[in-house]
């Protein structure tokens, strides 16, 4: 007795089926399991101007620092992405139309254009200017918010 072979349509509906419901076990995976947590280091601009913000740290490669990061009034710029992998960075932001500060007593190499420069000795020499950055000490968190502010800076984890 012949075998009797399923017809074009029906093999194009049990494949769409099955096709379907691979596709809304993937959305439903995709609802319940959880999403990977960013962890990033965020500069927030509580001031009413447009603040640029440099950011320096150790890297494997010895001492580098990078900027500039805008971030206006309001607004927060993430000048690290990804788990914050060093206890210490160090920062330094300046209000664009106020001409104010953030600043410290380490001293690193910016330049006015957008920067990434390696190592923090001799600025002026190597054609950078040297600038006084804060410390900021983030324990061993893996990810943290510095909120700018007139008044004060608020360095505490958010």
């Amino acid at each position: 007795m012949p075998c009797k072979l399923p017809s074009r349509t029906a093999i194009v509906q049990h494949v769409f089926r099955h096709c379907l419901l691979v596709c809304l076990a993937i959305a439903a995976l995709a609802v319940v399991l959880p999403s990977e947590a960013r962890a990033d280091l965020k500069i927030c601009n509580q001031t009413p101007n447009t603040v640029s913000i440099a950011l320096g740290y150790r890297a494997s490669a010895g001492w580098q620092s990078e900027g500039w990061w805008v971030a206006g009034s309001g607004a927060c710029a993430t000048v690290y992405q990804g788990a914050l992998s060093s206890r210490y960075y160090y920062l330094y932001a300046v209000d664009d139309i106020g001409g104010g500060a953030w600043d410290g007593t380490v001293y690193m190499c910016t330049q006015d254009a957008s920067f990434t420069i390696f190592g923090v000795e001799d600025c002026l020499a190597r054609g950078y200017e040297r600038t006084g950055f804060f410390e900021l000490d983030t324990g061993d968190n893996t990810e943290w918010t510095v909120q700018l502010t007139e008044t004060n800076i608020n360095l505490d984890p958010q």
